[in-house]
């Protein structure tokens, strides 16, 4: 007995691992090695590479392609048709596939779609990355960064509200929806 989803036009290479209550939609291919959580959800035209991993809870929307060397961690949203890149200089005629970069996608980072995520950075716990940015740095922590390239513009709650501006490093930052605390040094966001 199946304990998961795959939608009849999708193609799942043998030796792809599934987890439970994860649903597949329509014209996805996951290829050999790749390890997929459970309670995820695969938007249509999902393509899935070897040797990527994908946590628990993961939400991928539309025309997304998740390349050798990304990892995703639990909760995780991938908004629709947003775009990893997995080599720095890619070029037709010269073969890169030993130069792939790791990609590290933590716990509860939002992308929004149409964004790209230059390969051999990581977005920190809970960042979210705004429609249409061009990762090609670090995102720490609950950073919500936007443009090109992203920048920081304000904080992010773990429940996924704007914080409110606090002019004074080291000071208390209170989430008004639900009463999180943070505190930021040195460029840094922690909840405590």
């Amino acid at each position: 007995m199946t304990k998961f989803y795959i939608h009849p036009s999708s193609f799942v290479d043998e030796g792809a691992e599934v987890g439970e209550n994860t649903s597949i939609w329509h014209f996805c291919h996951l290829m050999p090695k790749v390890k997929i959580g459970a309670g995820c959800n695969i938007g249509q035209n999902v393509f899935i590479a070897n040797d990527v991993e994908i946590g628990n809870n993961v939400k991928i929307q539309n025309n997304v392609s998740v390349y050798t060397g990304v990892i995703l961690e639990d909760d995780v949203f991938l908004g629709p048709s947003m775009v990893f890149t997995n080599v720095i200089n890619p070029r037709s005629h010269v073969n890169r596939r030993g130069e792939y970069m790791i990609t590290r996608v933590k716990r509860g980072v939002t992308i929004g779609a149409n964004a790209t995520v230059v390969c051999g950075t990581t977005l920190g716990e809970y960042a979210f990355v705004g429609a249409g940015a061009v990762v090609t740095k670090d995102v720490p922590a609950y950073a919500l960064v936007y443009g090109n390239p992203a920048k920081i513009h304000a904080w992010m709650c773990q429940c996924g509200i704007k914080l409110p501006e606090e002019k004074s490093s080291g000071a208390v930052i209170q989430c008004e929806e639900c009463e999180s605390k943070y505190q930021e040094e040195d460029g840094k966001l922690k909840r405590i």
